[in-house]
């Protein structure tokens, strides 16, 4: 049995804040209260967001007031699970054997710490929380007469409202805090205090967590460090090409497009667990997109500029580098949405220049967006986009907290308790680094993304959307096409991507990874992690398709490279960029463009 944490009630024990420190807390208090209140009207308030989801749950009580029935039926089942939970409590009070009435969900993991089942209090704490919380979600969830974007954002702010009350993230709740406070006499609070003023001043007024040591990490440094150059740029990318390391390579390059909503380096992280290391190391000529990271001075930059000034400029670069007319590509989340759009402009102006593609968990149809659709609405687009307008871009941080949300436990709630409960470091993880190395949105691509994707779905449609004076049909496609998508992948949902199959008139290999993401495609073979399904047939259900796939274990990336060995051609002389071919080398790898950082998060 662990021993029940305390609170220091001795005077002797209570920690003493001197002075001088109160008067550093007020002064930092103060500024940051200044700087809040300036802030306001500069981006998005949370009030706004407030009253939007105050208007959800009133839409939700409404319809559940007038079903009174239910309400007494849902209200009458939750007493009967708490008189069930009294009667166990009393049980294991009274030192008998007594089974739990509810459990945290096995990844669940807010409730590691073994005081919240072997100390009685905290265990019925826990599981007080678990009923209200699993009982106020079953009931919001059951509630009918909404339509289905409204019974979406009920369910979503539900979940949002119920984890921000777990008693794991108070500190007179939490053993895990009340054992720190007492072991360090309370310094964890007051450290905790600082750690929550540090993060209003990096925000300048608004809240930006830390989420990891940025310190530990140096793009170019310990990050991004697989060699190579930069042999072609212009205003909205910088082309790199990697150099090899094996004396032969398969003769048709490999040009990789990720997104522009986050740095394309999460591919090239530390040696270990990057992947454009490990597959220069299979005997490809590897060439990176690396975008800007655009101002208000890119404003009016369109969707069809980034496809005719990324993938299309970079197609006659690669010619020119390496004497080669046909490539591979890779398209990695909205990197591989564009490639779809080029692919199709491509098919439409019959320019083959593309042997094959891969789609690295990559939405095209937008239909069903899962939790992300909850922010983007007609009423949410205008707010953004007058927002864009004032200033010509969306901030980085904006789109983070957006994405931070979706996985508020794991990106919110675990720092806050981390940093300002118990008054620690974050830890130094690469992958927290990448994402909070954030990027800007041009005002007007933006825009188009958010209506013609996700608030139209045209690319989905035959002539949707026209693109160069091309109108598009992913039906036109006849490449062959990998497709990767992850299980748990809370921004581009696998069923969802899964619908791309039954699009591309080529042939398609559907791989479907654990994991989320991010890991689920960061994964290298060396860790054994994880695991993949394939299934040679491509049946219009998602479920289907599960329902008779084969489990692999390990890593996803050595059956892609198995096929598209299939599709690289002949082995050749290695390439050496900048030399040998039309381009030089302008720079180092990772280049300049990467290096651009955005430090005021919202």
């Amino acid at each position: 049995m662990t021993s029940e944490p305390t609170v220091p009630t001795d005077p002797a024990d209570i920690p003493v804040i001197s002075p001088e420190e109160w008067q550093e807390v007020a002064e930092r208090s103060h500024k940051v209260m200044q700087e809040f209140l300036a802030n306001q009207g500069n981006g998005p308030s949370p009030m706004d967001d407030m009253a939007r989801m105050a208007g959800i749950f009133m839409k939700g009580m409404g319809q559940l007031m007038a079903d009174p029935a239910r309400l007494i039926e849902a209200q009458t089942s939750l007493w009967h699970n708490y008189f069930d939970l009294w009667q166990a409590t009393a049980r294991r009070m009274a030192g008998q054997e007594s089974a739990p009435v509810v459990e945290p969900a096995a990844d669940d993991k807010r409730f590691r710490d073994e005081a919240w089942s072997e100390n009685a209090v905290f265990d019925y704490m826990k599981q007080s929380y678990l009923l209200s919380a699993n009982w106020i979600q079953g009931l919001m969830g059951g509630v009918e007469g909404l339509d289905k974007k409204t019974k979406h954002q009920l369910d979503f702010y539900t979940k949002l409202y119920v984890d921000a009350l777990s008693p794991t993230n108070f500190a007179a709740t939490n053993p895990e805090v009340l054992r720190a406070t007492a072991e360090t006499k309370g310094e964890n609070l007051v450290k905790g205090l600082k750690n929550l003023l540090e993060d209003f001043e990096r925000g300048k007024g608004k809240l930006a967590i830390k989420m990891v040591d940025r310190d530990a990490f140096e793009v170019g440094g310990n990050l991004a460090v697989t060699p190579g150059k930069v042999v072609f740029q212009n205003d909205l990318m910088q082309l790199i090409q990697y150099t090899p390391t094996t004396q032969k390579v398969h003769k048709r390059p490999l040009l990789i497009v990720p997104p522009w909503i986050n740095k394309y380096y999460i591919l090239d992280l530390k040696p270990a667990n990057s992947f454009i290391r490990w597959v220069v190391e299979q005997g490809y000529t590897v060439f990176v997109v690396s975008w800007v990271n655009p101002d208000g001075e890119m404003a009016k930059k369109t969707f069809e500029d980034y496809m005719l000034e990324g993938p299309v400029a970079v197609l006659g670069a690669i010619e020119q580098a390496t004497g080669e007319k046909k490539i591979n590509a890779v398209g990695y989340c909205i990197g591989g949405t564009l490639l779809a759009a080029t692919l199709a402009y491509l098919a439409a102006r019959k320019d083959d220049r593309v042997a094959a593609a891969t789609f690295l968990t990559t939405l095209v149809d937008f239909e069903q967006v899962g939790d992300v659709g909850v922010f983007i609405d007609e009423a949410q687009v205008q707010a953004i986009e007058e927002m864009m307008n004032k200033r010509g871009f969306l901030d980085g941080s904006e789109m983070s907290a957006t994405f931070n949300t979706l996985r508020a436990n794991d990106l919110v709630w675990s720092f806050v308790i981390n940093n300002y409960l118990l008054g620690k470091e974050p830890f130094p993880f690469d992958i927290l680094y990448w994402n909070g190395d954030s990027t800007r949105m041009p005002a007007v691509m933006h825009s188009q993304y958010l209506r013609h994707m996700y608030l139209e779905n045209a690319l989905s449609k035959p002539g949707g959307i026209t693109l160069g004076g091309a109108a598009l049909d992913l039906r036109k496609i006849k490449q062959p096409t990998y497709i990767l998508s992850t299980r748990e992948d809370h921004i581009a949902p696998w069923e969802s991507t899964y619908r791309a199959t039954q699009f591309y008139a080529g042939d398609v290999t559907f791989t479907l990874a654990m994991s989320g993401h991010v890991a689920g495609v960061v994964n290298p073979p060396a860790k054994g992690k994880y695991g993949y399904w394939t299934n040679d047939s491509l049946p219009p259900s998602s479920a289907d398709w599960l329902a008779g796939a084969e489990k692999h274990d390990g890593s996803w990336w050595p059956h892609w490279e198995a096929w598209l060995k299939q599709h690289a051609g002949a082995m050749v002389a290695a390439r050496m960029p900048g030399k040998g071919g039309k381009l030089k080398a302008i720079e180092d790898a990772p280049g300049s463009y990467v290096k651009a950082q955005l430090r005021e998060p919202a």
